[in-house]
């Protein structure tokens, strides 16, 4: 990769084999029971990482959820100073978010960990949707459901950076490739897709 390249272009299939080969691993040690995918870069990965994961096990009714987080897209009402600072919410599970995450293996997918800002609100707001569920629960059957609950995080890149804020302990983290401190120009951007992938073959030699 040259020094000189300031954005850096994915293509289609490069996104796709990357999920291709993290699937075994994520499916042989955590084996999710549902994907949660943050929007709007989480859905394309998560679609595909769906696919994979039915033929890896036995869950063949594998399902998606979205959540919708934005930082650095604007967003009405939104600052100037917020964007970049504050994550958003925009589209949550609903009112049963909890109820819906508990007792499963949960997998939060999204295309880049840049700061870790967002994934790490993700998976704190998660988490609290599962505590408030878990407050609808006798007391005596809470710590089974609780440890019974997982979270893992899946992201297609993860970029080799200082990040901002950190994941909670002991939470699984599998990452498809780690890349340098660049902007990732990912293919659900562009308009002339052809374009695009013409400048990717560039950016690689």
């Amino acid at each position: 990769m040259s020094s000189e390249v300031k954005h850096w272009r994915v293509t289609y299939n490069e996104i796709h084999n990357l999920i291709r080969t993290s699937t075994p691993k994520i499916a042989a040690e955590f084996n999710p029971d549902l994907l949660v995918a943050i929007g709007g870069g989480g859905f394309f990965p998560a679609r595909v990482m769906r696919t994979f994961l039915r033929e890896e096990t036995n869950n063949k009714t594998l399902q998606i959820q979205a959540i919708g987080l934005s930082l650095y897209e604007p967003v009405p009402g939104l600052t100037t100073e917020q964007i970049g600072n504050e994550v958003i919410r925009t589209q949550w599970l609903g009112p049963d978010s909890g109820r819906l995450l508990l007792g499963k293996r949960n997998l939060i997918v999204d295309e880049v960990d840049d700061t870790r800002k967002t994934l790490h609100y993700a998976l704190s707001e998660l988490q609290k949707d599962v505590e408030q569920e878990l407050l609808t629960h006798p007391e005596a059957e809470r710590d089974r459901l609780r440890a019974a609950t997982k979270f893992a995080v899946f992201v297609v890149h993860n970029k080799n950076k200082a990040k901002l804020a950190e994941l909670a302990p002991g939470i699984p983290y599998y990452a498809g490739e780690v890349v340098g401190d660049l902007w990732l120009d990912y293919p659900w951007e562009a308009i002339n897709i052809e374009e695009h992938d013409r400048l990717a073959a560039l950016d690689k030699q």
